[in-house]
């Protein structure tokens, strides 16, 4: 369960910046690690725990906006905004499974000539390179073009009719 409040403020507008960053961040490293295997081997576990961070961010951030939903009127646009924020977990469970699978590919070694167990799986096989980046492709892209249309449709709930286009005058 996700606090409701943070110094007052309702914890989805400060828990969403968390997804903001780091779904983007951790397609970016998906991206980076599927396209370059050697890169990946020398970041280590790095991608897969901050695809873990991404994937126990959004629903924190999600039942955070539950909350906050509750708590405001209701309209088309917060509702459209809350539909699309239900759909972001799979692509963040898409990039830790992936980023996982990279990490694990890029750790093992091929077999031994002496060693009989079978063939080991590699990246530098040209089938699973290429399955590799076109499904990091794929999920990152996903993923990031989600977040985008979350934020836009979270941001035109928060701010419609609430700005004016011209300057106010402030009485000095």
């Amino acid at each position: 369960m996700s606090p409701s409040t943070v110094n007052g403020l309702p914890a989805h507008v400060l828990f969403v910046h968390f997804v903001v960053v780091l779904v983007p961040l951790t397609a970016l490293a998906l991206v980076v690690c599927a396209i370059w295997p050697h890169l990946a081997r020398r970041l280590g576990v790095l991608p897969p725990v901050l695809a873990l961070v991404t994937l126990v961010s959004v629903p924190l951030t999600t039942q955070a906006g539950e909350w906050l939903e509750k708590h405001v009127d209701n309209s088309s646009l917060i509702e459209r905004h809350a539909e699309l924020g239900d759909g972001l977990l799979p692509w963040a469970l898409g990039l830790f499974v992936l980023s996982s699978a990279l990490w694990w590919a890029g750790r093992r070694t091929a077999p031994d000539k002496g060693d009989t167990s079978g063939p080991a799986v590699r990246l530098t096989s040209a089938p699973v390179r290429i399955a590799a980046v076109v499904l990091s492709l794929v999920v990152a892209t996903g993923a990031v073009v989600d977040v985008y249309r979350i934020g836009d449709s979270g941001a035109k709930a928060a701010w419609h009719d609430g700005f004016s286009k011209t300057a106010q005058s402030q009485g000095n």
